[in-house]
């Protein structure tokens, strides 16, 4: 008898152990989909992030030295060709966010482009002639474009602790 019950018993453990859901490369192909990001700095995600354009009246509301926590998405225009410590995203209606990485724990690639996710905080700023033309040099102007650099700017800016270069 404690045979059979120790039989029934080792049946039942094999069966609920054969439970496990077949995972297919389709499920796998769709995971990857919806994960074609590549990250850097802080481990983020996409969701809740603000388009350019509601980020603006974020922006707009903004007197200097006021920051707000932020996710927002943009189109890379440009990032600096030395060491990509910096980049500058397009918001639309000729306006641009200047993108900086937190405490320069991370870079973006010299060659990035395309759609971003950037997790960190917006502020505005008044850069002067002095970071703008270093910014310039950074990009890889010509002496004449960084010589015509000659009024300060009043800049929407962002510190990043985290982004997301979609793939």
């Amino acid at each position: 008898m404690k045979k059979i019950v120790l039989f029934i018993a080792m049946g039942l453990a094999l069966v609920s152990c054969k439970n496990e859901k077949e995972v297919t490369e389709e499920k796998v192909q769709e995971v990857k989909d919806e994960i074609a990001y590549a990250s850097f700095g802080m481990e983020i995600n996409d969701a809740d992030a603000l388009a350019p354009n509601l980020m603006v009246e974020h922006y707009e509301g903004l007197k200097v030295g006021d920051t707000i926590n932020a996710k927002m998405t943009g189109k890379i225009n440009e990032v600096c060709s030395k060491k990509g410590c910096w980049m500058t995203l397009d918001m639309g209606n000729d306006k641009e966010v200047m993108v900086r990485f937190k405490d320069y724990g991370f870079f973006m690639p010299l060659n990035a482009e395309g759609e971003v996710v950037v997790n960190g905080k917006a502020y505005v700023e008044e850069t002067s002639v002095d970071e703008l033309r270093h910014y310039a040099e950074d990009a890889g102007k010509s002496k004449e474009e960084i010589a015509a650099i000659t009024e300060p700017k009043f800049e929407y800016k962002f510190l990043a602790d985290g982004v997301l270069l979609k793939q």
